[in-house]
């Protein structure tokens, strides 16, 4: 069947939904997210105007890192439901016109993986080992780590095999989180099949997780941890380019993609695939390449503060990028490993600039310093900044994608007790960290319901606090000003508006950003402090704050049609 290019692109500037399962609806009742609540919402997700949902892991989990610890790429957690449960949920979505793209993580296994289990088993230098990163460790015991590396989450990057046999396994992550090895045959054909299946069930496309990260060269001499600091800020800072790292956003990374994009475009349309890469401007081309993943996130603009001069600094960046790959750009604010970016506005703290990446780990965790708990907010600046933020992202040519509870303008909750926390990054820093949790508490659907309409069972999987209500769907519907009504006439009127993928930038102050698309829609986002004057010959046909005709107060954005003629 031949495929339309209107159907085939429909990805490069589509709205798509970050769907966190555990905690966006519980059908059960047993305190955990499901497909069935998911299907249960479809109508609020079409209502929303979404183009298409993006699916954190659903697979089988020991939650040992929200899900992202796969034990099996080809089943549902039943926690959270089965694989029935997965088809009706993609039969009430693709009814409603709405495409879905799973999360896939390439980089490593659950220790509860068979696989993984089947290499302890088998013992050093067996065929199985091969499937994962073994070494021999150091001393005259071999009981000390190979390396001094440490693991993103903290603590050490090696684990011991327990099995009395010298050899340890490296985790980029948690312990419970085995690397694959990316030479290996075995492992290059098992998700060919994962992909297949998927694809046969009817997914429109791929979420890549560590994109940056599957291909590694453990031979020879391994730097110290100092040393591959040292080297992974180098390779995330432009220019850089030729720079080899062993275990870091390698060359013959694109050659497992490449291998993949032949399984895409085995479907009609091809199936698409988003990378997940924190690299360095000058290497996301190869990421978003019509000839391995098709598309990349572009995490550079949540780094920014709210500040019209890094705005424009970074879509100009971003825009120009591009050209290599001929891909669409991807706009994002918030999602399940930042902080909500309506608190994050709010925060009289320091972010890292967008145009420095830094270090891999410092952007990884940008939001989880100590002491957040207790930090300086203002939180009606914060919600204001982060209402403009997304409309002047939405205005963007490319795609936009949104993380659950943000249409709703949920806080981080901050204070989770100690006992109730479930991030690694908590557990393996001591608490240094406080971790992720206070951006995946669950859903808040109804004020007074129990558990706040997320479930009628058991306590949420994370706590709702007492304020929870005040933010939820059914108050949220009922004010006309909410930010979730807000979500809702964006995405319905830049679909009317939506139009080719070039940007105009038209003259404004300094703290003013200002941009034209081909059709003439207009988007002006004020982040000073006194009122712009819109130019004449506009209609104000939505603002992210009050009400206006002639000016855009400051925080806020509008965006303008031409005027009718007189």
């Amino acid at each position: 069947m031949l495929t339309s290019s209107l159907e085939a692109d429909w990805w490069r500037q589509a709205v798509v939904y970050q769907i966190y399962p555990r905690s966006f609806a519980d059908a059960n009742g047993d305190g955990i997210g499901d497909l069935k609540g998911i299907t249960s919402r479809v109508d609020y997700l079409s209502e929303l105007g979404v183009d298409a949902v993006w699916l954190s892991p659903f697979y089988p989990s020991a939650l040992k890192d929200g899900g992202y610890d796969v034990a099996d790429y080809r089943n549902v957690d039943p926690r959270i439901g089965t694989l029935d449960d997965f088809d009706e949920m993609m039969a009430a979505l693709n009814k409603a016109g709405i495409k879905v793209i799973v999360d896939i993580v390439p980089n490593h296994t659950s220790n509860d993986h068979e696989w993984f289990k089947e290499a302890l088993a088998a013992g050093k230098g067996s065929a199985a080992r091969e499937r994962y990163i073994f070494m021999d460790g150091k001393g005259p015991n071999k009981d000390q780590p190979p390396t001094d590396w440490e693991s993103v989450f903290g603590g050490p990057a090696w684990s011991p095999s327990g099995q009395n046999d010298g050899q340890w396994y490296y985790h980029w992550f948690d312990s419970s989180q085995p690397d694959f090895n990316w030479n290996n045959e075995d492992v290059k054909a098992d998700f060919l099949k994962t992909f297949r299946f998927w694809g046969d069930r009817g997914v429109s496309g791929f979420r890549i997780d560590v994109a940056h990260g599957c291909a590694k060269d453990m031979s020879g001499e391994l730097p110290s941890y100092k040393e591959l600091a040292e080297m992974t800020a180098k390779k995330l800072s432009n220019g850089n380019a030729d720079l080899i790292h062993p275990i870091y956003d390698r060359d013959e990374v694109q050659d497992i993609y490449k291998t993949w994009r032949k399984i895409f475009n085995e479907y009609s349309p091809p199936l698409i695939a988003v990378a997940e890469c924190w690299v360095a401007a000058d290497r996301k081309h190869l990421y978003a390449s019509p000839d391995t993943l098709g598309q990349a996130f572009s995490f550079d603009i949540l780094l920014d503060q709210f500040d019209a001069a890094a705005y424009r600094k970074t879509i100009d960046f971003q825009l120009e990028g591009l050209k290599e790959s001929g891909s669409s750009s991807t706009w994002v604010l918030s999602n399940h490993d930042v902080i909500r970016h309506a608190t994050r506005y709010s925060l009289d703290m320091p972010v890292a600039e967008s145009s420095d990446l830094q270090a891999h780990i410092p952007i990884y965790n940008m939001h989880l310093a100590s002491g957040f708990t207790q930090p300086k907010t203002d939180p009606a600046r914060g919600l204001r900044c982060a209402r403009a933020a997304t409309m002047m992202i939405l205005g963007l040519p490319g795609s936009t994608y949104l993380y659950q509870g943000e249409e709703l303008g949920l806080p981080e909750v901050a204070n989770i007790p100690a006992a109730e926390r479930q991030d690694p990054n908590f557990f393996r820093t001591e608490g240094r960290i406080i971790g992720r949790d206070g951006c995946r508490v669950p859903l808040p659907w109804n004020e007074k319901g129990i558990h706040h309409g997320f479930g009628e069972g058991k306590e949420p999987h994370l706590p709702m606090p007492e304020w929870w209500g005040k933010h939820a769907v059914d108050t949220a519907l009922d004010r006309p000003d909410s930010t979730l009504n807000l979500y809702r006439r964006a995405m319905a009127l830049r679909k009317d508006l939506q139009c080719g993928e070039a940007l105009e930038w038209l003259d404004s102050p300094a703290e003013v950003l200002h941009y034209r698309r081909p059709n003439g829609w207009e988007v002006v986002l004020n982040a000073g402090e006194s009122d712009y004057i819109i130019p004449e010959g506009r209609t104000v046909v939505l603002s992210s704050g009050v009400a206006v005709t002639d000016r855009v107060p400051p925080e806020t954005t509008v965006w303008l049609t031409p005027s009718p003629s007189v």
